[in-house]
């Protein structure tokens, strides 16, 4: 496997808690990719604890957000990581800045792996959180994997279906979806002259004056003292450029009716973002399934926003959803 090389000073965007440890540790995945994580476990804890994988937003590292949802959760009771998904931040694989539907879900699955077969770890209580992006991968992730007993997604999006159809579907049609796909193939053939890959961007800046409220929402974390961080894709160049060739071609959630364990969904009410959640809680069957809409918050509240990001309710939701499972399996 990858050797990796992992800093060894405290560089999140967020405190670190005096109330957990904090480590960094190594996992691999199916595909051979080795990723990096943080590792939180909370101070005085003993015998086998529950466990929580932490992946987000989409084109973040674990020094942002997946971190403080991590480490909070830690506070909790839980053992938790938050890891960088494969190709991005301090994780292996190349090239770099490429995102997969199948491989993205995968470092969920590979996660639960590594947690699994912790000794500190009750293999029977884990679950996942996905940010953004990672909240449809997490979904994804538990439509697969029978092993994850409770999964949260915060403030999600569905990858395939925005880069197939545009934001709010606007562009769902085949000729829109002919043109985008002209236009990447095209940059196939100039990263392949070139022996290499051209990066999109991240978040556009300096910010544009008419830039639409959710741009404005994005630059406000990644790209301010907030929430920037120099791994980041979205705070610096972002991904390369063909790197949502797969997603117009495959999308993710096509079972998601299948998931038999609980999942949360957490929206803001005000978020751009929203429909994503509401659409894919339509599909979950079962009384364990929950959508939370949190009245007046936008997309990035639930980033960062610890009087916002309802952790209380999480916690709960989870510790539920692991007792219930385990009642009904023992």
């Amino acid at each position: 496997m990858e050797t990796l090389n992992l800093e060894k000073e405290w560089d999140k965007v967020f405190p670190k808690s005096d109330k957990v440890n904090h480590d960094k540790i190594t996992f691999h995945n199916r595909y051979g990719i080795t990723l990096a994580a943080d590792l939180y476990i909370p101070k005085n804890a003993k015998g086998k604890l529950p466990a929580i994988a932490v992946c987000g937003p989409f084109g973040a590292v674990k020094e942002q957000s997946s971190g403080l949802y991590a480490q909070e959760m830690a506070e909790r009771g839980f053992l938790t990581i938050a890891f960088d998904p494969s190709f991005t931040g301090e994780s292996g694989g190349q090239p770099r800045y490429v995102a997969s539907p199948d491989i993205n879900t995968e470092d969920f699955c590979a996660a639960v792996d590594y947690l699994s077969c912790r000794d500190d770890v009750d293999a029977d209580k884990i679950g996942i959180i996905g940010i953004c992006g990672w909240g449809g991968m997490a979904i994804n992730a538990a439509a697969i994997d029978t092993r994850i007993k409770a999964t949260v997604a915060s403030t999600m999006y569905d990858m395939t279906r925005v880069n197939a159809k545009g934001y709010f579907d606007e562009a769902d049609s085949e000729q829109a979806r002919y043109e985008m796909k002209t236009a990447l193939n095209a940059q196939r053939i100039i990263d392949y002259k070139n022996d290499g890959y051209e990066l999109g961007g991240g978040v556009v800046d300096p910010l544009p004056a008419d830039a639409p409220f959710f741009v404005k929402d994005y630059y406000d974390y990644y790209k301010t003292k907030r929430g920037y961080h120099k791994r980041s894709l979205n705070s610096n160049g972002g991904w390369n450029k063909t790197s949502s060739l797969s997603f117009i071609n495959m999308p993710i959630l096509a079972y998601s009716s299948e998931i038999r364990s609980a999942v949360l969904l957490i929206h803001g009410e005000k978020a751009h973002s929203c429909y994503f959640s509401k659409d894919a809680f339509k599909k979950l069957k079962g009384d364990n399934k929950e959508l939370l809409i949190i009245p007046d918050a936008v997309h990035t509240d639930l980033y960062d926003k610890t009087d916002i990001i309802p952790f209380d309710k999480i916690t709960d939701f989870i510790n539920k959803a692991i007792d219930r499972d385990y009642i009904l399996h023992h």
